[in-house]
């Protein structure tokens, strides 16, 4: 009887610091290839919204990948990367690339801070006929409500002397009236997706400022004044469309982003893991395999809660029997909760007691050991099926 030919699909998120999902793939379809010869290997390295979803998406699905000179958070140009899927008509464009936390440097200011990079690279796309455009808003360095990106796409806001603002959180803070009714009319013409797992609404304990201001400057001191003024914006936003925005879950994403996007432009906010997966066809290719392997830098009870790559990975596998071993940094608090998702494992790429510089530096090798220990396993478990059926 001839045996069938093994069939392995590598879904990995990025190890964030070390490793690429991209580099992953690579590293993991060289080690299959010395332990089982002949044996068929996708690579689909995955993403859930920030830093890596162009990269990801571009390989999975044949893309390719470009660049546009925008402004940058401070305002200063930056190249940013974006991708082209199915020959032109889907644009993937990362908040990350032109409005992204590590532009910022060392000193994130959210008063001087916008997202007007991210609106100019929107509007370039969709002037060169992107139809869809799925957008992450991981990573971003703003707290202005997406002021800037709506700014850069035909908006108008003014301040108490007539003055027209450009897009920052210190202009959060002035605005008093907006015109939307110059928004690029090609908008209209574009079905768009942003990727987000975030559900936060936009004011409030809760909201942009509160929770996630802190990591892009926001002090104690500052907070009641961004919060002031992410209020009035919100107020504005609601006269001029008629409708309630600030309440919609994921309005509080990327500093307001989502506020933007989804309330004013119409966009619908999607869970990353989802948006990517079904974009990249993962679940025809991977009903076609014996094993999944996905990945991520941490996994832990929060990774499984709240549905990050290797638990949305889990649980689509689960619906069709594939199996799926998880390849991470390390394990946290609450991890074999990943266990109920379905056939699942998880392997550690930290093989001893060593510093984070370390796993950090050495995370190649690391991978590659993690990789070999697996296929050990896999072979083993191939031989006990070999006599069982021999038997």
């Amino acid at each position: 009887m001839r045996r069938k030919m093994l069939k392995i699909l590598f879904a990995p998120d990025s190890f964030k610091g070390s490793l690429s999902a991209v580099r992953i793939t690579q590293i993991l379809e060289q080690r299959a290839a010395l332990h089982f010869k002949g044996c068929q290997t996708i690579s689909l390295p995955v993403a859930d919204g920030g830093e890596g979803t162009v990269d990801a998406l571009v390989m999975a699905l044949g893309g390719t990948k470009a660049t546009h000179a925008v402004s940058g958070p401070m305002g200063l140009a930056v190249e940013a990367a974006f991708g082209w899927l199915n020959d032109g008509e889907i644009a993937v464009v990362e908040m990350a690339e032109a409005s992204g936390l590590p532009l910022m440097g060392s000193h994130p200011d959210p008063l001087k801070a916008s997202s007007r990079g991210t609106g100019e690279l929107i509007a370039h796309v969709i002037e060169q006929g992107a139809k869809s455009l799925l957008i992450g808003i991981g990573g971003s360095a703003t707290n202005e409500g997406g002021m800037g990106m709506l700014a850069a796409l035909g908006a108008v806001f003014y301040d108490d002397q007539d003055r027209v603002l450009y897009g920052t959180g210190e202009d959060l803070c002035k605005v008093v009236r907006l015109d939307l009714s110059g928004l690029n009319p090609l908008l209209s013409q574009v079905d768009i997706t942003v990727i987000c797992d975030v559900t936060n609404p936009l004011l409030g304990v809760d909201g942009a400022t509160a929770i996630y201001g802190p990591q892009k400057g926001v002090t104690a001191e500052l907070y009641p004044r961004i919060e002031a003024g992410m209020e009035r914006y919100a107020a504005l936003l609601e006269e001029a469309l008629g409708k309630d925005i600030a309440s919609a879950p994921g309005a509080g994403a990327a500093g307001g982003m989502g506020a933007a996007l989804g309330g004013v432009l119409g966009a619908r906010l999607r869970p990353g893991i989802d948006a990517v997966l079904e974009t990249a066809d993962f679940d025809r290719i991977m009903k076609e395999c014996d094993l999944v392997i996905t990945g991520e830098g941490r996994l832990d009870g929060q990774s499984v809660r709240f549905g990050k790559v290797p638990a949305g990975i889990a649980s689509r596998c689960n619906e069709q029997g594939v199996p799926v071993i998880a390849i991470v940094g390390s394990m946290g608090d609450g991890a074999q909760a990943y266990y109920d998702l379905g056939m699942t494992s998880i392997v550690t790429t930290v093989n001893a007691i060593m510093p984070l510089e370390t796993a950090i530096s050495d995370a190649e090798a690391l991978l590659s050991d993690a990789a070999d220990r697996v296929f050990q396993m896999v072979k083993i478990g191939m031989h006990i099926q070999n006599k069982q059926l021999e038997g």
